[in-house]
């Protein structure tokens, strides 16, 4: 595996991403806050995710971009040094947003291999675009237990952003002629077990902060 710094993803090919999925697929609401008038029950599964947040020592690392990686390496970084620095006091948990730019590290290599996504995010491997995921398990540098899988085996919680889910899959759709509902039910199910959708990266990485974790910016 490869890292190789990746160059921004476009915040205006984003943003008017947005408003070309919300079109697509019939969700205004989910951008422009129209549902937030009625009362809605909370997602019992996404509140069992949160509630995973438990111990001492907790931090989230707020991913809207890949930055070579990083995403990937700084939450097992964070893991070691608490545990060596703390011993058995250090326990805690680590927390994962990958929103924006930072969504592709989520995915199998099935998805970036059908979709390039190395090609739509910018992200290389070696001198071409990659076609896996060069984040999913990280083995070249000399700490073990790198990459967003292997995080994820040991606990570590990973969310995806649904907004950037939408607007990427949508934007993918278009180039394959597929519809926009087909691509994002196969990009959700093509994430790497473990991994859980949240209804946007913002309102995660907030949340996460009420439950008492510090923020780290890792993107």
């Amino acid at each position: 595996m490869s890292i190789t710094p990746a160059a921004p993803t476009p915040r205006r090919d984003f943003l008017a991403g947005i408003a070309t999925a919300a079109a697509a697929v019939g969700i205004s609401s989910a951008f422009t806050g129209e549902a937030a008038a009625q009362p809605v029950a909370a997602d019992p599964k996404l509140d069992a995710w949160f509630a995973r947040i438990k111990g001492t020592h907790r931090q989230i690392f707020d991913a809207p971009e890949p930055n070579s990686g990083m995403p990937a390496i700084w939450p097992r970084v964070y893991l070691n040094s608490m545990k060596a620095t703390y011993g058995a006091t250090g326990g805690g948990t680590a927390v994962v947003i990958l929103r924006h730019g930072g969504l592709p590290l989520a995915f199998q290599d099935s998805v970036w291999a059908k979709y390039k996504l190395g090609e739509q995010f910018d992200i290389m491997d070696g001198d071409k675009p990659a076609l896996r995921n060069p984040y999913a398990n990280i083995t070249n540098l000399p700490i073990p237990g790198l990459g967003i899988a292997a995080l994820l085996s040991d606990g570590v919680l990973v969310g995806a952003c649904d907004v950037a889910l939408t607007v990427y899959s949508s934007q993918a759709a278009g180039k394959m002629s597929m519809t926009p509902e087909a691509v994002k039910a196969e990009w959700i199910a093509g994430l790497l077990p473990g991994v859980q959708v949240v209804p946007s990266g913002v309102m995660a990485v907030g949340r996460a902060q009420e439950l008492r974790c510090t923020y780290c910016f890792a993107g």
